[in-house]
């Protein structure tokens, strides 16, 4: 029976208390905070001043003193008011803008997250993600951004965890606190292997590597008849008894890699991808360019860091 009535029980929790109960929903971002969701509890510092407070009334009705019996109303307007105060600071406050870092399985992928607020400034806003508690002053009309790192545990995308927003500005006699639950992730990129070997390269031609015409200053040398005048050294030449032209080479770049999944023989897929993501890494540290087939997937060659982020992205996301 009480098996039966647990899932009711969530269900009227979720529907009337989402932001006391954590239950709330993927919710897109922005995600603005309002009063049908800000809950508001007494902090322990609260309740003691709260039996100080009973204790001075109890004392000032007891023996007539109006002196007594005021100060004891102006610490409950006082305490009334920071109740107010309390929720004020949460009411309309917007979390958004999204930013991330990149890493891969094991390491801690650094997420920015950004608080808007209209009007007036709000004070002393305390987020609870990631394990630890970050404190921000948000501008009125501006934004703050909150810094965290979450730890990437498996590649593919890490959704962001609930997050707890509260407060116990002015007086810390109350809490004030609403759970978000963002529908965003970060992506995690996978975890390359140590060593292995290197992928099969096609044969080049016979003259790679050697000197082609480029941009490169290489040398000097005499004018010859035919030479282009833009590349004359009229400063050097100047002094010098006849014309220099300056030689204009590069080396030939590196051969193309053609890295295909169906390539890589004897490994399951989360080696495969472990080892191609090794191969990716190494063609960009070496200044290759380079090509990836997938299953389901196809990169031209191409190098540079648009295309290293799509390729290993669709690593990443690789089922």
């Amino acid at each position: 029976m009480a098996t039966r009535a647990a899932p009711r029980i969530l269900a009227w929790a979720e529907r009337r208390l989402p932001a006391l109960t954590r239950l709330r929903p993927l919710e897109p971002l922005p995600a603005t905070l309002h009063r049908r969701r800000i809950y508001i509890v007494p902090t322990g510092f609260g309740l003691g001043f709260a039996t100080l407070l009973a204790v001075m009334l109890v004392g000032a009705l007891n023996y007539a003193n109006n002196a007594a019996l005021m100060l004891t109303c102006l610490f409950g307007a006082a305490t009334a008011g920071s109740m107010l105060v309390a929720f004020r600071v949460l009411n309309g406050l917007a979390l958004g803008g999204l930013r991330s870092g990149t890493a891969r399985v094991g390491e801690r992928v650094r997420v920015s997250l950004e608080l808007w607020a209209s009007q007036r400034e709000r004070t002393a806003v305390r987020l609870d993600i990631g394990g630890a508690e970050h404190v921000v002053t948000v501008p009125p009309g501006g934004s703050a951004t909150v810094e965290f790192e979450l730890e990437g545990e498996h590649r593919g995308w890490l959704p962001l965890p609930r997050t707890r927003v509260h407060t116990r500005w002015p007086l810390g006699l109350f809490r004030a606190w609403s759970w978000v639950h963002p529908d965003a992730a970060v992506l995690i990129y996978p975890l390359p292997e140590a060593s292995g070997p290197a992928p099969f390269a096609p044969e080049g031609d016979a003259d790679r590597g050697r000197p082609r015409a480029g941009d490169e200053l290489a040398a000097l040398r005499d004018y010859r008849p035919g030479d282009p005048r833009r590349q004359i050294a009229w400063k050097l030449s100047a002094r010098h008894h006849g014309l220099l032209v300056k030689d204009m080479e590069q080396p030939a770049p590196k051969e193309d890699w053609r890295l295909d999944w169906d390539s890589v023989h004897g490994l399951d897929s989360e080696s495969r991808i472990a080892r191609l993501a090794r191969w990716i890494d190494e063609a960009r540290d070496d200044g290759r360019r380079w090509s990836l087939r997938l299953p389901d997937a196809f990169f031209d060659v191409a190098q540079g860091d648009e295309h290293y982020h799509r390729c290993m992205t669709a690593l990443a996301l690789r089922p």
